[in-house]
């Protein structure tokens, strides 16, 4: 499902957030997005998923244009997961509490999300489903963990994930990655990922776009992984 941005730009006082004219991601990409702290991209993840306002500009989906002002436009939501903070969540409920609460938003029967859950086990290490643990108690990698299992549970066509890799041990970024990639191959869902890990982003992506100031500085097609070199000249640069 194709993303389509035109003309979209977001201030906050002075300063330019975003400044995006065109920018339209692929159905079916996988695409890495990076740049050094301030550089737009949670905003521009804000403004896709219509978190914030944007000052001029659209997002569209599938026809759809992204704008919470338009209830029209809101069935962009049905085929949309995403994990930006931890602000998704919902702290005072445990794990299995808070995929259930999930499960009844999205039509998913018990049956479903069990086995839903069963495929990622190894991702949870014994330390999530069947504890009794409140969200707000977990390390800041656990509840990592929660809002990526539960943004995927609906299956989204698209997937966005803001700095997905923070907070996991090697093993867990790892998991993620294939995480990830079996998805994208599985289902053929458009998915969009930020970091600051570079090495993890170029594994993954077969598109990353670099921003600075907002604005998309490099579009890099990333299918052999060539975006290696021109992102190290570009950060050594600029460290």
């Amino acid at each position: 499902m194709d993303i389509i941005i035109k003309d979209l730009k977001k201030t906050f006082g002075e300063k330019v957030a975003v400044d995006i004219p065109e920018l339209t991601i692929h159905s079916g990409e996988l695409l890495g997005l990076v740049g050094n702290n301030g550089a737009g991209k949670s905003t521009l993840f804000r403004l896709i998923l219509d978190l914030i306002k944007a000052d001029t500009g659209i997002v569209r989906m599938k026809g759809a244009e992204v704008d919470v002002n338009v209830a029209e436009t809101e069935v962009w939501k049905d085929w949309t997961g995403a994990f930006v903070d931890e602000g998704f969540l919902i702290d005072y409920l445990t794990p299995d509490e808070y995929f259930q609460f999930i499960a009844r938003l999205t039509d998913t029967s018990d049956e479903q999300l069990q086995e839903f859950l069963a495929q990622y086990q190894h991702f949870m290490a014994d330390e999530l489903a069947g504890q009794k643990k409140l969200i707000r108690t977990l390390s800041a990698g656990n509840k990592q963990k929660v809002g990526i299992l539960a943004a995927m549970l609906l299956r989204p066509q698209v997937l966005i994930l803001d700095e997905p890799f923070n907070f996991l041990d090697p093993s867990s970024q790892n998991a993620i990655k294939h995480l990830l990639k079996k998805y994208n191959e599985e289902t053929g869902a458009t998915i969009l990922v930020s970091s600051h890990n570079l090495q993890h982003t170029v594994d993954i992506s077969e598109r990353i776009v670099l921003l600075e100031y907002g604005k998309v500085i490099h579009d890099i097609d990333n299918k052999e992984k060539q975006a290696q070199d021109i992102l190290e000249d570009y950060f050594e640069i600029n460290d």
